[in-house]
């Protein structure tokens, strides 16, 4: 009698066991997927998108470029093609958000070193004091990983038509010009058909970590 409530008990563990993965499944099947926005410039402050895209609603991507980075190669859209990345604006003699900026993506550069899906994307605000080796002293100061993050300088009214018109990431006065100047804490997630993910205070480590979490988000969407 008792090694036959001694099976029957066996048979009601593994069959409990059973009911709880059932159950697990059935509770994540019925969880909403987490999905990130595809932002549009209608969807952003207006004050930092270009009068033009005001109420633009929808197909907003980032535009062809073509920079130099710190190795003196040059960086054009299809470096990205395929790519997520996470771009932002900076210049090396900034003295106060900066290198706290930097100093973040550096740790977003240090979580994707073994992912060959993701990239990083700087682009100088003062390009002509920011020349190729000047970036690549900074670069090295930094802990740039030259496969992983492009630090990039070139014309100074495509990064700021970028910044405005692309990035969405900085207030839309000025054109580029010699006394134009651009400061954005921004960090900027862009999924690989180039579309705009997320906005993101570079300077503060909660948002860094929101960025972190929602670049999985993303990531997950392109494995199912």
């Amino acid at each position: 009698m008792r090694r036959f409530f001694s099976k029957f008990k066996f048979f009601g563990v593994v069959l409990l066991g059973l009911s709880a993965i059932i159950i697990y499944l059935f509770y994540n099947a019925l969880q909403p997927k987490k999905n990130l926005p595809i932002f549009q410039p209608s969807m952003v402050d207006q004050s930092l998108v270009d009068s033009t895209l005001h109420y633009k609603k929808k197909y907003h991507t980032i535009a062809n470029f073509e920079l130099i980075n710190q190795n003196g190669k040059t960086i054009t859209q299809d470096t990205y093609q395929d790519k997520i990345y996470v771009a932002d604006f900076f210049f090396t003699t900034c003295p106060t958000i900066c290198p706290i900026m930097t100093k973040n993506m550096v740790e977003i550069q240090n979580s994707i070193l073994d992912n060959e899906d993701v990239m990083l994307l700087s682009h100088s605000v003062t390009p002509v004091i920011d020349s190729v080796a000047q970036l690549k002293k900074y670069a090295k100061e930094k802990g740039v990983d030259d496969n992983k993050w492009n630090l990039v300088t070139g014309d100074k009214k495509q990064i700021y038509a970028l910044a405005r018109k692309s990035y969405l990431a900085v207030k839309t006065d000025g054109d580029g010009g010699p006394y134009d100047m651009i400061h954005t804490e921004n960090f900027i997630l862009v999924d690989k058909e180039r579309r705009i993910r997320g906005f993101y205070d570079g300077t503060n480590p909660e948002e860094i970590e929101k960025l972190l979490e929602d670049l999985k988000i993303l990531e997950s969407s392109y494995a199912e």
